[in-house]
């Protein structure tokens, strides 16, 4: 009885792996903009109804997952969504857009390493061909009849958090909460987003968007007092995502928020 048991709840446990694993379950999908697409993965909640509005989560993906394959952007965090359990307490709409090989999500003039600071953000200025895609992306979700508008939710990683910070100020009140995962911003900026509860991750160790970025949005929200929460990993180097994802309070304290 104990061996049947203990296969059983084996079998049961590699089901729910293969099904943890199992991409394809995202839907391939384009957004179209005049002459311009974005490609992106969608997954619905279990046993979706039109009838009823869920919330959206978009995510956003690094610079190494850029591309138009519309697969590279699963490569981190997907299955974080494809748990079980998740999909069980967390029913909710997750979009992964794919951002060309040539552009980047947020308004960056990249240095010439001369510096020693090789990220250049922007403040202001024009959306550049990527963002406003995502822009538009978002507008179409929005105006789906299956989509809780009081629960949008946006954040990524690397290029990714970049880009969090970047759509939050231009639609600060699209997004009831967000998260930043080794990311950085002008903290011109910071103001336009002070009232999104925002929680930032990053890695002590990371030499590709050094600590510092991070702090100094942080330390301009506090300036602003509107702190957000932060996380920072000491011996974690640019994977911070990965501690990130595994933080018992992350995803439950993203959905606590709405509009």
């Amino acid at each position: 009885m104990k061996k049947f048991l203990s296969f059983a709840m084996l079998s049961l446990f590699m089901l729910q792996y293969s099904a943890a694993q199992d991409k394809s379950m995202f839907s391939k999908e384009i957004f179209i903009a005049g002459n311009d697409t974005l490609l992106y993965r969608m997954l619905l909640p279990e046993n979706f109804d039109a009838g009823k509005k869920y919330p959206v989560l978009m995510f956003l993906h690094g610079a190494g997952e850029r591309g138009n394959d519309n697969e590279a952007q699963l490569m981190h965090g997907s299955k974080l969504f494809l748990r079980p359990d998740i999909r069980r307490d967390f029913p909710a709409i997750v979009v992964f857009p794919q951002c060309p090989k040539n552009d980047f999500w947020a308004n960056v003039k990249f240095g010439d390493g001369k510096s020693g600071d090789r990220f250049g953000f922007q403040k202001g200025g024009e959306p550049g061909k990527a963002m406003q895609l995502l822009l538009g992306l978002q507008t179409y979700l929005k105006s789906q009849k299956y989509t809780d508008n009081s629960r949008f939710y946006v954040g990524g990683l690397s290029m990714g958090g970049m880009g969090t910070f970047e759509i939050l100020r231009r639609r600060p009140k699209a997004f009831a909460a967000a998260f930043a995962i080794c990311g950085g911003d002008d903290i011109g900026n910071v103001k336009k987003y002070r009232n999104v509860p925002l929680w930032i991750f990053h890695g002590g160790k990371d030499t590709t968007v050094p600590l510092s970025k991070s702090e100094a949005v942080v330390n301009e929200l506090k300036r602003l007092n509107h702190p957000a929460k932060f996380t920072v990993y000491p011996e974690a180097g640019h994977n911070s995502w990965d501690p990130a994802f595994a933080e018992p309070e992350f995803l439950s304290w993203i959905f606590s928020h709405k509009r």
